[in-house]
């Protein structure tokens, strides 16, 4: 039964009820933990556990119990190969062949492996290309690799601005293509506003002038659908902890495209070695032909086993599925934010690309005062949400697990912090972790 489009939307409960109704993914919910009198809306920072991962986990501890060291070869994914059977299990997710994926170390690790083998500053081309919205993180990252060439990290790293603060134009991207750029850095999305890329289009962009380009996918593999072979993207990199599900801490993951398997890792370690011949101890690096070869050092096995669980019911929902209904439901959100939020007193704003291209799986509610005391009012109502500076509260309606009646009991609640002012009762003052 199809779930009817965006112009056939009515902000009542009744009309989100029979929504549930005729979603053909509200099953997997049951296949979560949920929070007890929570309702969780905060899946693009950390999915919530999946019960096949407690049965993952639990199965790798007791083959650790029971095998000791002989897990590593015999265990029902041995924990010598669990990294690669990974990569193989995500790749159709991404689009990509199993030998150009796998699960290994964290997302700033990978990102330090890919640019240290991908930036080599040459005459002109000396540049590192990123944007002023990335996520910090990445961006201490690409500072700290340019600096290990010994360059200047003002004049080295060229940052795409923001005209609005929340998104990215795409053309000047492409105009800041320019000789001097060696090495491109890009989010698939922008993790305030949730705007979306257009990978294909940028990497096109840049082949056509001769500069390699990757791409930070954690706020978009789970939710949207990748083809990194199709598009001919160089490199990318996630986590698995978000959309994926895989719990905190948990591996993360690189592609290589095939055409680079001989390019050598700058930072190298000996599970990056020919799996056939790693434990020949020879002081010599012989570096594996495919994805793997990136590897620095043994997965955590146990951490891994979450990854398992969480890949085996994305795989069964299908990502096009998940697609297609995440879209849907940011599609409601944004109707009953603007049907019942945008005008005083709420005066709630979509920080999000309303085109369905350009967003991913969460939508930022922004609002020019009070929006973190706002954000604490929902947590005291027993919503998960968060918040990022400045002003914005992000809400990621996850398909697998949250509900169009949850979305709407959102929108209702936040209407009712206003009308009564409860968030005045809030400190301005920001936690740690928000």
């Amino acid at each position: 039964m199809a779930l009817p489009s965006a112009d056939k939307f009515v902000s009542t409960r009744e009309f989100a009820q029979s929504l549930d109704g005729k979603d053909p993914l509200h099953h997997f919910r049951e296949q979560f933990f949920l929070p007890v009198d929570k309702i969780y809306l905060d899946g693009n920072s950390l999915g919530l556990m999946p019960r096949k991962s407690e049965i993952a986990i639990q199965r790798v501890l007791n083959e650790w119990k029971s095998m000791g060291i002989g897990g590593w070869l015999n265990a029902q994914i041995p924990w010598f190969y669990f990294s690669e059977r990974m990569g193989e299990k995500i790749a159709p997710i991404v689009g990509a062949k199993p030998s150009e994926v796998v699960m290994t170390g964290t997302t700033t690790i990978n990102l330090h492996s890919l640019v240290s083998t991908f930036y080599q500053p040459e005459g002109a081309k000396t540049k590192i290309l990123a944007d002023e919205l990335n996520f910090p993180n990445d961006l201490y990252a690409l500072g700290g690799q340019i600096q290990m060439k010994g360059l200047n990290l003002q004049n080295h790293l060229v940052l795409v601005p923001s005209e609005d603060g929340k998104t990215l134009d795409e053309q000047k991207i492409i105009e800041m293509m320019t000789p001097d750029i060696a090495l491109i850095i890009l989010p698939s999305v922008l993790y305030r506003s949730g705007q979306l890329l257009n990978i294909a289009h940028l990497t096109k962009e840049a082949h056509a002038r001769n500069i390699v380009i990757g791409f930070d996918c954690c706020h978009s593999v789970g939710a949207v659908p990748h083809k990194f072979d199709e598009w001919d993207v160089d490199f990318a990199f996630w986590c698995s902890y978000k959309y994926l599900n895989s719990g905190p801490g948990a591996p993360g993951f690189l592609y290589i495209n095939e055409r680079h398997f001989s390019k050598k890792n700058g930072l190298i370690g000996w599970f990056g070695y020919i799996k056939e011949k790693q434990f020949d101890m020879a002081l010599q690096f012989e570096q594996a032909n495919n994805a793997g070869g990136w590897q620095i050092s043994s997965p955590g096995i146990i951490a891994a086993g979450g990854v398992e669980g969480a890949l085996e019911i994305t795989l069964a929902a299908g990502i096009e599925q998940i697609r297609k209904k995440s879209l849907h439901m940011t599609e409601y959100l944004i109707f009953l934010v603007k049907e019942l939020l945008s005008q005083e007193p709420y005066s709630f704003l979509i920080g999000t690309p309303l085109e369905p291209t350009r967003r991913s799986g969460h939508i930022a509610l922004e609002r020019e005062k009070d929006a973190y005391r706002i954000n604490k009012a929902l947590i005291h109502h027993g919503f998960i949400p968060d918040f990022r500076p400045p002003n914005v509260i992000r809400i990621a309606p996850i398909a697998l697990y949250n509900t169009y009646e949850e979305v709407w009991n959102l929108v209702q609640t936040l209407k009712q912090i206003i009308d009564t002012k409860e968030y005045l009762q809030f400190s301005e003052e920001r936690s740690i972790i928000s």
